[in-house]
C-alpha cells in the first residue's frame, strides 16, 4: 500500500514512505523533491531568483538567529579547515532557507555569487527547486544533491551536502551545508556535515539554560565526552528541560514524552544523590540505570548560579522594587530559553562598558527593571563592585517634586526643604547606574536640564551654583512611543537621540516560550523571600497548565503577584492546587493566542481581540503609528488612547 509522503512534524518525526519502495532512501528523497519542485511551478531552464535580502532585512534576520550563528560559526571554521582548497564553501542558513553566513575558497565564492549562494540568498525548495539546503529543511534529514540532481539547470555545477540543525525543543532551527564544484565531490562530506551539525546542536543545548544540571551519558564509558554522548538538562529542582537527539534515542522517548519526566523518573535516583556525589573531592564517573533498565556511565555538569542558601539570603536582602527580580545576577540570569530575550541580551552584552546609553521599551510589566539591574550587575562584575543602582520612576514622583528628587537641593532652596539639603538621585548614581523608568512622563521643562547633565557630565543642585561631577551608566525605560512623541514635540527630540544609544524591546509574556523557566524562577524567589524554613510546594499539573496557557496581560508583575498569593494560600501544603490561585485571576483568565505545546486556546475576549489586532498593525508598520492607525481605520490619537488604556489595564500596583 502506498502512503503519502509529507513534511515531518515537530521534533523531526520520520515521514511515512511507500512500504513497497525498496530504492535507496537518497533516491526517494530526490524524486520527492523533484515532484515538489514541479508542483511549485518551477521550470528547469528558468533563471534563478538572484535577489538578496536588503541590508536592513538581513540585519534583522541575523539578529533573530544570533544564538544559532554564535554557536555555529566556530564549528563552521573547523569544518572549513577540513575542506579547504577543495573549491568548496561552508554555509549556514536559517529555518526558512535564508543564508546567514558562508566562508570558503575565494575562487569558488566568486562562482557561488553568480547564483546568489551567499548571505541573504534564499535557498528554499519553493524558490530554488531541489537543492541540499531546501530539501534538507523539508525532509528534516541530511541530504546530498549532486550535479544533475539539482532541479534548476543553473545549479547543476554544484554538489551540496546539508544537514538540518535541531534546537532543544526538537524544532529545525537551521541548516549546515557544504557546497562545491561537482567535480570535487567526496563521499565523506555529508558525514562531516552531519557531525558538525550535531556539534552545533549540543552547543545550542548547553547554552539554552543559565541555571541547570546537565547529565552527559552513554552505555559505553569511552563515549562519554564525545560527540555521540547523550545530553539531558534538568532544572535545579530536577524537572526535565531538554535533551539532545542521542539522549532521546538512548532513553527511547520523544521530546514531548520527556517533558513530563524528572531526573528521578528517568534515572531511578533522587536528585539529592547527585549533589551528594559531587561533594566529593575527586568523584569518579557515575553509573546510573535508565528507566528502561539499561545501565549507563555518566557525568554531571552543574551550571547553578546560586545555592539554595544564597537564594534565600539574596531574596531577603534585596530592596523592595516595583517588580520582584530574579535572585541570580548579570545578563545570563535573564537568558532562560526565549529566542527574542536571548537576542536582546546578546545586543546589550556588546555595549556593556562602552558608555552607550540603553533605552528599554516594551509593555508594562515586561521586566524592564529586571534588565536594568542585570545591566548594572554585569557592569559591576567587571569592576570592584559596590557601586549604587539608583532607580527613578518618572511617572510616580509628583511633577513639583521630581526636579528636587533628580538634581538635589541646597538648604533653604524651597519651602519645606530639609535642613542641610539633599543629594539628588543623579548624584547618588555617581560611579554606578542611573535607571530612569517611564522617562516618557518626565516634564518637558526638566528634559532640557537632564540633557545638559548628560552632555556636561555635571549636575547643579537647586539653590546652588556649584557643579557636581557625575559619571554613571544610563539606562532608560518606557512603554510609550518616544519617537512619535518627539516628532509631535511631546518629548525633546535632542534628548531622545541622546538616551537612545541602543534601543531594545522586551517581548510580552504571551509572546515568550520560556514560561516554565520563568514560573520556576519566580516561584523560587517568592518562596525564598518568605524565609520561614518551609519546603517549597510544587505546582500541580492542573495549575502548571493553567499558568502556561494564560495570556498574562499584566506580564511578569502579574505573574509575580499570582505566585506570591498562591504560595501564601498553600502555606504548609506540599502542592499548589487550583484552589490556591487568586479567585479574581481565575475569574478573568485570558488564554494565550498561541499556547505552548500546541494546545488549543479558548476564544479571546473582545479586549484581547482588539489588542491583538492593534499589535498586528504595529508590527506591520514598525515605528510608524500613523500608518498603523490608517490600516486600522482610526485616528492616530485614538490609537494612542487605546495603547495607553492597554498599558494601564493591569492591576493598580503594577
Amino acid at each position: 500500500m502506498q502512503t503519502q509522503a509529507g513534511r515531518p512534524g515537530a521534533g523531526g518525526a520520520p515521514q511515512l514512505r511507500p512500504a513497497s519502495d525498496t530504492r535507496p532512501l537518497e533516491v526517494q528523497i530526490i524524486e520527492r523533491a523533484h515532484q515538489r519542485s514541479c508542483a511549485h511551478g518551477i521550470t528547469r531552464a528558468q533563471h534563478p531568483d538572484l535577489d538578496l535580502l536588503s541590508r536592513a532585512d538581513l540585519a534583522l534576520t541575523l539578529e533573530a538567529n544570533r544564538a544559532l550563528s554564535g554557536h555555529a560559526q566556530p564549528v563552521m571554521e573547523t569544518l572549513y579547515d577540513q575542506i579547504r582548497n577543495t573549491h568548496s564553501m561552508v554555509i549556514l542558513s536559517d529555518a526558512n532557507g535564508t543564508i546567514l553566513h558562508s566562508l570558503g575558497d575565494s575562487d569558488f565564492l566568486a562562482k557561488a555569487d553568480r547564483v546568489a549562494l551567499g548571505a541573504g540568498g534564499c535557498w528554499s525548495e519553493q524558490s530554488r527547486g531541489t537543492n541540499a539546503i531546501g530539501t534538507a529543511l523539508f525532509e528534516q534529514q541530511p541530504t546530498t544533491v549532486h550535479a544533475q540532481q539539482h532541479y534548476l539547470d543553473a545549479n547543476r555545477f554544484l554538489t551540496c551536502s546539508a544537514a538540518p540543525i535541531f534546537d532543544h525543543r526538537g524544532q529545525v532551527t537551521g541548516v549546515l551545508d557544504v557546497s562545491g564544484e561537482c567535480g570535487s565531490f567526496h563521499q565523506h562530506t555529508l558525514a562531516l556535515v552531519r557531525m558538525s551539525a550535531q556539534m552545533i546542536e549540543n552547543q545550542l543545548l548547553a547554552g539554552s539554560f543559565a541555571d541547570c544540571i546537565t547529565l552527559h551519558f552513554h552505555s559505553r564509558a569511552e563515549f562519554v565526552g564525545t560527540l555521540v554522548e547523550g545530553m539531558v538538562s534538568f532544572s535545579p529542582g530536577g524537572r526535565f528541560l531538554a535533551a539532545n537527539r542521542s539522549a532521546q534515542f538512548q532513553l527511547g522517548l520523544s521530546p514531548a514524552a520527556l517533558a513530563s519526566h524528572t531526573f528521578s523518573s528517568l534515572f531511578g535516583a533522587p536528585l539529592s544523590m547527585l549533589f551528594e556525589y559531587y561533594r566529593r573531592a575527586t568523584p569518579a564517573r557515575l553509573t546510573l540505570r535508565l528507566h528502561n533498565g539499561i545501565s549507563v556511565h555518566a557525568r554531571a555538569e552543574m551550571q547553578l548560579q546560586t545555592s539554595d542558601f544564597q537564594r534565600t539570603r539574596d531574596a531577603a536582602a534585596r530592596p523592595t522594587t516595583t517588580a520582584t527580580r530574579p535572585t541570580r545576577t548579570g545578563l545570563q540570569a535573564l537568558d532562560t530559553g526565549d529566542a527574542r530575550m536571548h537576542a536582546v541580551l546578546t545586543r546589550v552584552q556588546r555595549v556593556i562598558g562602552r558608555d552607550i546609553p540603553i533605552l528599554i521599551t516594551g509593555e508594562t510589566g515586561t521586566g524592564k527593571e529586571w534588565l536594568a539591574r542585570a545591566i548594572h550587575e554585569q557592569v559591576q562584575s567587571r569592576s570592584t563592585g559596590g557601586a549604587p543602582f539608583v532607580a527613578v520612576n518618572c511617572a510616580a514622583i509628583p511633577e513639583h517634586l521630581i526636579e528636587a528628587e533628580l538634581f538635589g537641593y541646597e538648604d533653604g532652596a524651597f519651602t519645606g526643604a530639609r535642613r542641610k539639603g539633599a543629594v539628588g538621585k543623579i548624584a547618588q548614581a555617581n560611579g554606578g547606574t542611573l535607571f530612569l523608568d517611564e522617562i516618557g512622563d518626565m516634564p518637558l521643562a526638566l528634559q532640557g536640564r537632564l540633557l545638559r547633565v548628560l552632555q556636561e557630565r555635571a549636575v547643579t543642585p537647586l539653590g546652588s551654583e556649584r557643579l557636581v561631577q557625575v559619571a554613571f551608566t544610563l539606562v532608560c525605560a518606557t512603554n510609550q512611543p518616544l519617537a512619535d512623541m518627539a516628532r509631535q514635540h511631546a518629548f525633546r527630540e535632542d534628548l531622545y537621540y541622546r538616551i537612545n544609544g541602543l534601543q531594545v524591546s522586551l517581548p510580552a509574556l504571551r509572546e515568550r516560550d520560556d514560561l516554565r523557566q520563568l514560573i520556576d524562577i519566580i516561584l523560587a524567589a517568592e518562596h525564598a523571600a518568605v524565609d520561614d524554613g518551609s519546603v517549597m510546594p510544587q505546582l500541580s499539573e492542573e495549575v502548571l497548565q493553567r499558568l502556561l496557557s494564560h495570556a498574562w496581560p499584566g506580564n511578569l508583575r502579574q505573574m509575580t503577584n499570582v505566585m506570591r498569593t498562591a504560595l501564601a494560600m498553600a502555606a504548609g501544603e506540599s502542592r499548589i492546587g487550583l484552589q490556591h490561585l487568586p479567585p479574581e485571576w481565575m475569574a478573568s483568565e485570558a488564554p494565550r493566542a498561541s499556547p505552548p505545546s500546541g494546545r488549543q486556546s479558548a476564544p479571546l475576549s473582545l479586549q484581547d481581540n482588539e489588542w491583538e489586532t492593534i499589535e498586528r498593525a504595529l508590527q506591520a508598520h514598525p515605528g510608524n503609528v500613523s500608518a498603523a492607525a490608517r490600516a486600522l481605520g482610526i485616528s492616530r490619537n485614538t490609537l494612542y488612547r487605546r495603547l495607553k488604556a492597554h498599558a494601564t489595564s493591569a492591576p493598580a500596583d503594577q
